[in-house]
């Protein structure tokens, strides 16, 4: 359990970190668009209208980025048994045919976020993935084939925590 929380306060520390950027990005976005220099001297000059939908973007990611920090800071921290199935919240341990190792996070939000904790790579992916919902209800032991585009790859899950 001591494990887990370690990762989830680095994970939140990693959300927290995209945020600040994003909202940096967004204050920097908005700023170009309100700049006086980038009114518009013509119909054709659309320099202001484009910082504008930059900002806006930029702002959008920003609220994405501070709702998925909050969706990690208050994900429940459960310690599971090797009797128990996947959930959301579960840490997984899966051995493929060439006996390689993938470390994943199952977690609510911030699908596809990898950063390395203690020495092992951890990838962040969420139950709607099409690995995350093949992941979904298995234990321990179990063995599955999953498919990404032309690769295929037979799994097993070694451990959960």
């Amino acid at each position: 359990m001591h494990y887990k929380k370690r990762l989830i306060a680095h994970l939140i520390k990693e959300l927290e970190a995209n945020y600040q950027t994003a909202l940096t990005a967004a204050k920097r976005a908005h700023s170009t668009a309100t700049d006086k220099a980038n009114i518009a001297e013509n119909k054709y000059d659309t320099l202001g209208l484009e910082a504008a939908y930059l900002a806006e973007g930029q702002a959008k990611r920003a609220i994405e980025c501070s709702a998925e920090l909050v969706a990690i800071q208050n994900l429940p921290v459960v310690d599971y048994s090797p009797t128990d199935a996947i959930v959301v919240g579960t840490i997984v341990l899966l051995i493929d045919q060439d006996e390689k190792a993938l470390t994943l996070f199952l977690a609510p939000v911030a699908g596809g976020l990898k950063f390395v904790f203690e020495e092992t790579t951890i990838v962040v992916i969420t139950q709607s993935s099409p690995l995350g919902k093949s992941l979904l209800g298995q234990f321990v032991d179990d063995e599955f084939e999953f498919t990404a585009g032309e690769h295929k790859k037979l799994y097993r899950i070694s451990q959960i925590d």
